[in-house]
This record gives structure tokens, C-alpha cells and sequence, in this order.
């Protein structure tokens, strides 16, 4: 018999993860090249500033 993993894993400790995307003008060509990268939800707004 297979054991219910999936009510261990709806605790709500581990951290949360948000894939964000941003889009970035290049300086050579014009042209808009999108930044995408998985960070933790606490630094969002960070990855948005920078």
C-alpha cells in the first residue's frame, strides 16, 4: 500500500517561491528581451528595483 504523502506536505513551513518577469529594453539592438527567474517571494520587489 502506498503511503499519503501529500497531507505532509500542505504544512505551510518551507519557504514560497514566486517565477517573476521582467522585461529589459537590450542597449545594442532596441529590442525587449525578457528576465525571468524563480526567487522567494520576499524579494520580488528587489529583483524589480534592480
Amino acid at each position: 500500500m502506498a503511503k499519503k504523502t501529500v497531507a505532509t506536505l500542505k504544512t505551510g513551513t518551507g519557504k514560497t517561491y514566486a517565477k517573476v518577469v521582467k522585461m529589459v529594453k537590450s542597449p545594442k539592438t532596441g529590442a525587449y528581451q525578457f528576465k525571468e527567474e524563480v526567487v522567494n517571494t520576499e524579494n520580488v520587489k528587489d529583483f524589480f528595483k534592480a
